[in-house]
């Protein structure tokens, strides 16, 4: 484009914003594209010996054994589940909790709120697991009150396979939702607010006002979250379901990044069969981040994509 200044001038010339972005820009590259030479591995037979990149190519070998593997085909199957219900029963929670505290008039108590709920978002998940025996356990404090109070058996909610997904609905919500709702009502504030006290003049009721203001101002964020939610459908949140799990619900709880995992440090380690199979998941999930670009774009809404 005539007039506009080179590449180099204009890192020169704004070389405080390029400093700003240069740890997040090292991290990827070290972190996100260099390991990427690592994917050959599911075209190959790692041999130790060789190295990476002196491995024999097997071609399609690995992707061959895959398919025919009947714990592949249940590990998407229950990754699939997990991730729908996290879309339907945890995905609009944010943007609820975010709506509520929008409607909190003092601010103290609205800061005090924000702190209560974000903070579990920095608790890992083996905390949050040792949290949940010690509440959900046997000898937790839900059946204390059972047993002592009710007189009933003790419930075994961590330990019956038709309780695990609930527990991890429940878990991701109360970890998450805090922090997440933090970019909806960043949001929310870039909201025009001339348009509220028009409607509050016009006799708009607060529910009135959030549902005919609010959500359509953050439309096009939920939309992006939303699409970006949908590109990791076949990733099952590795450690919530690694900690949450046992024995006792290795069948439900199997997800895609479980598989991968006993297939890559359990028995005999195989790493181009685990490559191969990382590699499916990372393609599938681009191709339904794509799928949801486009479908969000067809029914008016906005895109990741170009």
């Amino acid at each position: 484009m005539a007039g506009r200044p080179k590449l180099g001038k204009r890192i020169l010339l704004e070389k405080e914003r390029y400093i700003l972005i240069l740890p997040a820009i090292v991290w990827y590259v070290i972190f996100a594209y260099i390991p990427i030479f690592g994917l050959s591995l599911a075209f190959k037979e790692y041999d130790a010996n060789l190295g990476m990149f002196a491995s024999p190519w097997v071609g399609l070998k690995h992707f061959d054994r895959v398919f025919l593997d009947p714990a592949f085909t249940a590990s998407i199957w229950t990754t699939l589940r997990i991730n729908a219900g996290r879309l339907i029963f945890v995905f609009p929670f944010p943007i609820l909790f975010a709506l509520l505290i929008n409607e909190v008039r003092l601010g103290r108590t609205k800061k005090i709120l924000q702190s209560i709920y974000t903070f579990p978002n920095f608790l890992s998940w083996v905390i949050v697991a040792s949290i949940m025996i010690n509440v959900l356990g046997r000898r937790g404090l839900v059946n204390g009150v059972v047993t002592n109070v009710f007189g009933a058996k003790p419930i075994a909610f961590l330990g019956k396979p038709e309780y695990f997904r609930p527990v991890v609905f429940i878990t991701d919500v109360w970890k998450t939702a805090g922090w997440s709702a933090i970019i909806y009502m960043a949001s929310i504030s870039g909201i025009d607010v001339e348009q509220y006290e028009a409607a509050e003049i016009d006799g708009a009721s607060r529910l009135q006002r959030m549902w005919y203001i609010t959500l359509p101002g953050i439309k096009t964020t939920i939309m992006v979250l939303f699409i970006l939610a949908v590109g990791n459908l076949m990733s099952g949140g590795f450690d919530q379901i690694f900690n949450l799990s046992n024995s006792a619900t290795l069948k439900v709880a199997e997800t895609l990044d479980m598989y991968i995992y006993r297939i890559t440090f359990k028995g005999s380690v195989d790493f181009g069969y685990s490559s191969a199979v990382a590699l499916f998941r990372s393609v599938i999930n681009m191709l339904l981040l794509v799928v949801a670009d486009r479908v969000s774009k067809a029914v008016g809404g906005s895109g990741l994509l170009g």
